[in-house]
């Protein structure tokens, strides 16, 4: 994912379900790319590609705090992840507030 930005401060959220939810990105060249990331139950996960689109990548910069901007999804070019997958196939049209809620 590239035109996302987060680098050394992550930006907490409360999603619908009253659950907090933190995200960040790991790997890019510089604080604006990066694989995606989702802290979940004490522990960073990786959020799969499969079915990750532009739209699920828009949610995601909303959540970093930049507002309602189109992100964009590149698939698996920062590596792949370590730890537990947290979520797959991502499906979000885009107007979402988290990635949660997709």
């Amino acid at each position: 994912m590239s035109n996302l930005a987060l680098s050394a401060f992550m930006l907490l959220l409360h999603v619908a379900t009253g659950t907090a939810q933190t995200v960040r990105l790991v790997g890019g060249s510089d604080s604006h790319e990066g694989r995606l990331e989702v802290y979940h139950d004490g522990r960073w996960g990786t959020v799969c590609d499969d079915k990750f689109t532009h739209a699920a990548a828009s949610v995601v910069c909303y959540m970093l705090g930049y507002g309602n901007i189109t992100g964009r999804a590149t698939g698996n070019i920062y590596g792949a992840g370590s730890g537990r997958i947290w979520l797959d196939e991502v499906r979000c049209n885009g107007t979402e507030r988290s990635i949660s809620e997709c």
